[in-house]
C-alpha cells in the first residue's frame, strides 16, 4: 500500500507538467522556466559549431557605482534568490561532448595545509587552507531592485580575470543582474582580498534564451582592482571539459540559508551519479542551501594543497529530493563561455 501510494503521489507530481526546482537560493524572486535548448545537440562525441555566449557588459561608471555600494553592511543583508521551476521534458537532453579539455591551477604565494579534508562530507565548514580558501568567494548584485548573492570561483585564464558562476547568478527571468561584485574569501562582511566589479557577464546561450538548467553556467571578467588583475592576487583554479561521469568530486560554495548564514565556506564531498531524472546534471550527496549556487565543483581536488580542476557549478536540488544537490556537465558550450571570457 505505500509503495502504491507513493506511485500515485508521484504521478500526480508529474501530472502537473513541473518540478520545483530549489536552485540553491531562497528570497521572493519570480520563477524561472527552463525550455529546450538552442539548437541540435548532435551525436554523442560531435563537436558542433561554436555558439556565441551573450553577455552584458559594465562601463566604468557602473563598476564605480557596483563598488561603492557594496557596503560591509550590504553585503551582510545581501538574499540568495527564489524557486526555479523546471519542466522534465525541457530537461532530458543530450549535452554536446567533444574532445577533453584541461587546464591546471595558478597560484600565488600562499600557505597550504597540512590536514586532510573529509572524504565523502555531506556539508560543513572548510577549515583546512589552501588555494579554495583564495580563489572562491562571495558573488553579489542588484536583481529586480533588491540586492542577492551566489558564490563563485577564481579560475586560470589568458587575462587573469575570470571567474565561473551559474547562469542565474549572472541572468535570470530575462534580466542581466547589475552592481555586480565579486569578493574572495569573503567573511562576515569583510572582503579580505577586495571588491573586485565585473566589466562582463557571459551566459551560455541556452541559459541566456530560455534557462535551460543544463546549461546554467555563468561567467565574468572582473576589472583589475589597484592596478593588479584577479589572479595574480588570489590565484586560480584549474578548469576541466568533457571528463564524463561518475566522478569523486569536491563543491565549495557560501550558503546563507539556514542552517548556513552565508559567513563562512562550506564544502560538499562524495562520489557524484549522473542525474537519473530530468537533467544531464552531476548528482551529489550535499546540504548546501541557498546563496550557494555558482560555487565550484572539483575533480582531481588536491586536499593538501586545497587546488583542483573546476567542473560544474552548485546549481539547483530537487524539493523531493532533500539533501543532494545538481550541478551542470561542463560539455562544449561551458568550453566555449570559458574560452570567450579568457580572451574578453
Amino acid at each position: 500500500m505505500r509503495r502504491a501510494a507513493s506511485r500515485t503521489a508521484l504521478g500526480a507530481l508529474l501530472a502537473t507538467g513541473t518540478l520545483l526546482v530549489a536552485a540553491l537560493q531562497t528570497g521572493t524572486a519570480g520563477a524561472a522556466t527552463a525550455s529546450s535548448a538552442t539548437g541540435s545537440a548532435g551525436a554523442a562525441g560531435a563537436t558542433p559549431p561554436a555558439a556565441t555566449a551573450p553577455s552584458h557588459t559594465f562601463s566604468p561608471a557602473d563598476r564605480s557605482r557596483a563598488a561603492a555600494f557594496w557596503t560591509a553592511e550590504r553585503m551582510r543583508r545581501a538574499t540568495p534568490l527564489d524557486l526555479l521551476t523546471v519542466t522534465p521534458e525541457a530537461t532530458r537532453e543530450r549535452v554536446p561532448r567533444g574532445t577533453p579539455l584541461t587546464s591546471g591551477p595558478t597560484r600565488p604565494a600562499r600557505s597550504t595545509s597540512s590536514k586532510a579534508a573529509s572524504f565523502p562530507q555531506p556539508g560543513g565548514p572548510w577549515t583546512d587552507d589552501g588555494a579554495v580558501e583564495y580563489t572562491v568567494g562571495r558573488v553579489f548584485f542588484t536583481y529586480q531592485g533588491r540586492t542577492a548573492s551566489c558564490s563563485g570561483d577564481a579560475v586560470t585564464s589568458a587575462n587573469k580575470s575570470t571567474v565561473l558562476t551559474a547562469g542565474h547568478c549572472v541572468k535570470l527571468n530575462g534580466s542581466w543582474h547589475t552592481d555586480w561584485v565579486f569578493v574572495p574569501g569573503y567573511h562576515d562582511g569583510q572582503a579580505p582580498y577586495g571588491r573586485w566589479t565585473a566589466s562582463k557577464t557571459l551566459s551560455t546561450p541556452q541559459w541566456t534564451a530560455s534557462e535551460n538548467i543544463n546549461y546554467d553556467i555563468g561567467a565574468a571578467v572582473v576589472a583589475p582592482a589597484g592596478g593588479n588583475r584577479l589572479t595574480d592576487v588570489v590565484g586560480g583554479q584549474g578548469v576541466a571539459f568533457n571528463t564524463g561521469y561518475n566522478k569523486p568530486m569536491y563543491a565549495f560554495g557560501y550558503p546563507a540559508a539556514a542552517p548556513y548564514d552565508g559567513t563562512k565556506l562550506i564544502y560538499c564531498s562524495g562520489n557524484t551519479m549522473k542525474d537519473p531524472l530530468f537533467s544531464t546534471d552531476h548528482g551529489m550527496a550535499c546540504n548546501m542551501t541557498g546563496g550557494s549556487s555558482g560555487g565550484p565543483w572539483f575533480t582531481d581536488f588536491d586536499e593538501s594543497a586545497g587546488a583542483g580542476l573546476q567542473s560544474s557549478v552548485n546549481s539547483f536540488g530537487y524539493t523531493f529530493l532533500p539533501n543532494r544537490m545538481f550541478g551542470p556537465y561542463f560539455g562544449d558550450d561551458a568550453k566555449n563561455l570559458y574560452n570567450e571570457a579568457q580572451s574578453s
